[in-house]
């Protein structure tokens, strides 16, 4: 009940930051980001557009990767229209597709920029089971394992950017506190919904995801320290915002659903906050491996935290990627850790 009333008020936490900051009030410490090169994933409508708003404001070059072209050029006049000298280049990327991953960082390696930020945004909740072109559950495909492969093509521009220019670069994966509703076997589920559609729950699906997330960040951070890289990676919690993500779910109960809930539900403009201070403020120098909710650190499920699924997701990950779902489903009772 407590923290229900900090919430709603606002009350900020350590960090100086609370549930009702912004994403341009959070950034306003981070001093010019005009050195700085960011990719945003679903950056062409709700939280990640004003995550790369926001970013551009304050000088930084943004990547916007999408489905459609269409959309990002919208989403990049709107941003140069406010901020004239914005840099904003658009990119095609599908990332429930392993081939449009693969495809979009040649493109991107082909423009020889540096990287700094790498902001895993997008998100999916697909009320309708169907399978990825991969072989793979899509809310999973899109939500997880796109970006999986994104960072793992990514991270060794973020290492050698880092080295080149001695400025720390930041991966942040946007979870949600809906990974703490998963509760039984990751990998079970995950080979059950990925070949028989009578076993999928949409929720269910969608917490799977977001718990991959908090996985992968944990992991992920592990392997990045022992490389010695001076890069982080963190996971976020958004906030309850009303995006894109509903519009599969747009109708009479759900409009009635966050208009009884509309007290506990973040604007646009405090949803993108937590992705900008992870991602930008300077008190969170070396700080990785990390889950962030309203702008200050929080603590993640049991089963977010256990390291040996951490490592177990990671090694299925390059399975289903190097031999594909068939195989990685086939040996994931084989893999021992």
């Amino acid at each position: 009940m407590l923290e229900t009333i900090k919430y709603l008020i606002g009350s900020t936490g350590p960090s100086g930051f609370g549930s009702k900051s912004t994403a341009e009030e959070v950034t306003q410490s981070c001093g010019d980001l005009r050195s700085i090169t960011a990719i945003i994933t679903g950056g062409t409508s709700g939280i990640g557009a004003e995550t790369a708003r926001v970013l551009a404001k304050r000088g930084a070059r943004v990547i916007l990767p999408a489905r459609s072209m269409k959309n990002a050029e919208e989403t990049k006049g709107r941003i140069v229209s406010e901020c004239p000298d914005a840099e904003i280049i658009v990119m095609p990327l599908d990332l429930s597709s392993l081939n449009s991953v693969t495809n979009f960082v040649a493109r991107f390696h082909s423009l020889n920029f540096p990287l700094h930020l790498l902001i895993n945004n997008a998100g999916k909740f697909a009320e309708a089971h169907a399978i990825s072109e991969d072989g793979v559950e899509m809310t999973f495909a899109t939500n997880y394992l796109g970006h999986f492969l994104l960072t793992k093509l990514l991270v060794k521009t973020m290492v050698e950017t880092a080295k080149k220019t001695g400025i720390q670069g930041r991966i942040v994966n946007v979870s949600s506190a809906v990974h703490a509703w998963f509760t039984g076997d990751v990998f079970s589920y995950l080979t059950q919904i990925s070949r028989n559609k009578s076993h999928y729950d949409a929720t269910r699906a969608y917490a799977l995801s977001k718990l991959a997330n908090v996985l992968h960040t944990n992991e992920l951070a592990r392997r990045l320290k022992q490389m010695d890289a001076n890069v982080t990676v963190n996971c976020v919690h958004p906030g309850v915002v009303r995006t894109r993500l509903t519009r599969e779910r747009e109708g009479f109960l759900t409009d009635l659903v966050f208009f009884l809930a509309s007290k506990l539900l973040k604007t646009i403009h405090q949803g993108a906050a937590t992705t900008c201070y992870v991602a930008t403020h300077p008190s969170l120098f070396n700080v990785s491996g990390k889950y962030f909710t309203d702008c200050n650190e929080a603590s993640i499920s049991k089963l977010g935290s256990n390291s040996i699924q951490a490592a177990r997701l990671w090694a299925v990950s390059e399975l289903i990627i190097s031999k594909g779902p068939k195989a990685a489903f086939d040996q994931i009772n084989h893999l021992q850790f």
